[in-house]
């Protein structure tokens, strides 16, 4: 790895900080905000070549690595990864957190992620009957109390393998949809606070092109925390520099709430995020209008330096914000991202 520096800075001065790095494009499920891809694109990186990217954003700054897909637990090498990493925590990196939708987290699969190095899991559940969750899945009712079923078995799994909630090692994701799921509301936030969890509620977002969003799709962040306070009264933290969630603190003292408003509320100004699919192509927005790909220093003997100025040239050209301009005429069908949300991780 090369030698780390200061934090190379976008044209907006915003530092690279996160490399979200995709395992696979495919899903176990169909969520229609998502839309995954049914098979692998051409030219799935291996092992060698995640580790040089991993080291090449770590040496520009990049401090936490988060594992995405599609469907991460879908990806054979997965433990194998995570312990390879290990040695690059001497290079600066100092956190991995994996997203999951929990299907495949046995109480096996939990603890030999925990022991391989994982140090942050986020589960994703976006109902709490059959019929909600497989509505949010594509599925049929019975797959959906399936589904439901084995989720909430995997945050049991989760804590026992040593996922503290309470010091925010495991997480809950919700995409609410207005009139698909926005009923959840409550009861997701109910089932948070029983299990100790901090519930992430996401507004429904316009990544890609084939899941049919339009801003009737948004439950705006406001909307929902004013109607979960209304059982249980919330007060605000507000949003930490980089982070993509506010938080608010139940004041009966049972845990906290997050919500990710992209959509109402953007965070443009201080993102920190660098994609990586699961093919090696660069995004440096989940909404750009195209990616970098960085396979052509990655073939058979990866080239570290030209990796890295790679990747510094991308994110130094960077002025992206399509959040923050959304709302300008220009935008929405100019800018666009032509990449699905499971291919860009998210």
């Amino acid at each position: 790895m090369g030698e780390r520096q200061s934090p190379v800075r976008d044209q907006l001065a915003r530092p690279l900080g996160v490399l979200r790095l995709s395992l696979t494009a495919r899903c176990n499920l169909a969520c229609p905000y998502c839309v995954p891809d049914t098979q692998e694109p051409a030219g799935l990186l291996n092992q060698a070549e995640r580790l040089a990217i991993v080291s090449a954003a770590l040496s520009l700054g990049a401090t936490s690595l988060r594992l995405t897909g599609g469907e991460p637990l879908l990806h054979p090498g997965l433990e194998g990864l995570l312990a390879a990493l290990q040695p690059l925590r001497n290079g600066g990196l100092s956190e991995i957190a994996l997203t999951s939708n929990g299907v495949l987290l046995t109480a096996e699969r939990a603890l030999r992620l925990r022991q391989a190095g994982l140090d942050r899991l986020t589960l994703s559940l976006d109902g709490t009957d059959g019929a909600s969750v497989a509505r949010m899945g594509g599925q049929s009712a019975a797959q959906g109390t399936v589904v439901l079923e084995r989720v909430l078995s995997a945050i049991d799994h989760a804590v026992k393998a040593g996922f503290d909630p309470k010091a925010g090692s495991l997480k809950l994701n919700a995409v609410m949809q207005r009139g698909r799921n926005d009923d959840q509301l409550v009861p997701l936030a109910a089932l948070a606070r029983s299990k100790g969890l901090e519930l992430r509620l996401i507004e429904a977002m316009d990544v890609g092109t084939r899941n049919g969003w339009t801003p009737n799709d948004v439950v705006p962040a406001a909307e929902m925390v004013a109607r979960i306070s209304q059982q249980w009264p919330l007060e605000p933290l507000g949003r930490t520099s980089h982070s993509t969630a506010s938080r608010w603190r139940y004041r009966d003292g049972m845990g906290h709430l997050a919500v990710v408003a992209s959509i109402t509320e953007p965070f443009c100004g201080d993102c920190n995020r660098l994609r990586v699919t699961a093919d090696g192509m660069a995004y440096r927005c989940l909404f750009a209008a195209e990616g970098t790909d960085l396979k052509p220093y990655l073939n058979q003997d990866p080239n570290h330096f030209a990796l890295r100025q790679a990747i510094s040239e991308l994110w130094l050209k960077r002025h992206d914000r399509y959040s923050e301009e959304r709302g300008q005429a220009h935008s929405n069908a100019a800018v666009r991202s032509p990449a699905e949300m499971a291919y860009l991780g998210g």
